[in-house]
């Protein structure tokens, strides 16, 4: 589970029902007909944007801003070393008989063991991370498309008020009330794409760009393996793929002996 998005989900809850209940009462903040124009209004227009195949997938997509599989591109990196000792010991032929978990590591692996040509491994493996990306993407613009479009019903809901507000000008005392409820639909567009959709977007697409890292780490090794590199000049070639802070000044030392 993802802690930061738990707490930030919460921080952000408690400080906006914190400020509704310091001002005053919170029934104020609830209007059943401006629920019903953000929120149905907002599934309409995502349903109209989006196929059913898209839609049936909007919860998978957005339990990746809270549950991930993690990915430690220095772990992989550790473990693309001992392949690249095993590949030196024995032979690339070995590597298609090691245990190897990451699905995509074992594909790389497995195509260098079968002794394809440097190019075609790269082209296989990097068609597998553009289709992830687009998957991926899919999950940003949904959700991208939903920030965009809550505070638009919110506006939407807003201008409807303000027509029935201003048929009833002669009731001075009644405007307040209706300006009121006129505006809790642009609040509650504003908590859709500030508190939910927008945080979503960003997290799917920091999720991604980290797999991506990932993949790529993969690819640039299994190219090393297959071109007979020394195993310790393969790991020092990959750290530049971490941050300076991360990356083992070891292996350099290494690499130059």
């Amino acid at each position: 589970m993802d802690i930061a998005s738990i707490i930030g989900l919460v921080v952000a809850t408690a400080a906006i029902l914190g400020s509704i209940l310091v001002g005053g009462d919170l029934g104020i903040f609830i209007d059943i007909p401006s629920t019903l124009v953000v929120g149905l209004g907002l599934i309409g227009v995502t349903f109209f944007k989006w196929p059913m195949e898209v839609l049936k997938n909007i919860v998978a997509f957005a339990m990746k801003g809270f549950f991930f599989s993690p990915s430690d591109p220095k772990s992989t990196i550790e473990e693309i070393g001992n392949l690249a000792e095993t590949a030196r010991r024995e032979s690339v032929f070995a590597l298609e008989k090691v245990p190897i978990d990451d699905p995509f590591l074992k594909k790389a692996m497995t195509l260098a063991a079968d002794n394809r040509p440097p190019e075609v491994i790269a082209s296989i493996l990097q068609l597998e991370i553009d289709a992830m990306i687009e998957r991926h993407k899919v999950g940003v613009d949904v959700f991208g498309g939903m920030a965009d479009d809550g505070p638009a019903m919110g506006m939407i809901g807003t201008l409807i008020g303000l027509v029935q507000m201003l048929q009833n000008l002669s009731d001075p005392s009644a405007i307040g009330p209706a300006m009121a409820v006129a505006l809790l639909t642009t609040f509650y567009g504003a908590i859709i794409a500030n508190v939910l959709c927008n945080p979503l977007k960003n997290k799917i697409a920091y999720r991604s760009g980290l797999e991506t890292t990932k993949m790529n780490i993969i690819i640039a090794g299994t190219l090393g393996i297959v071109a007979g590199e020394n195993p310790r000049l393969i790991k020092e070639k990959l750290n530049a793929f971490l941050p300076p802070a991360q990356r083992d000044s070891g292996n350099e030392e290494a690499a130059a002996e």
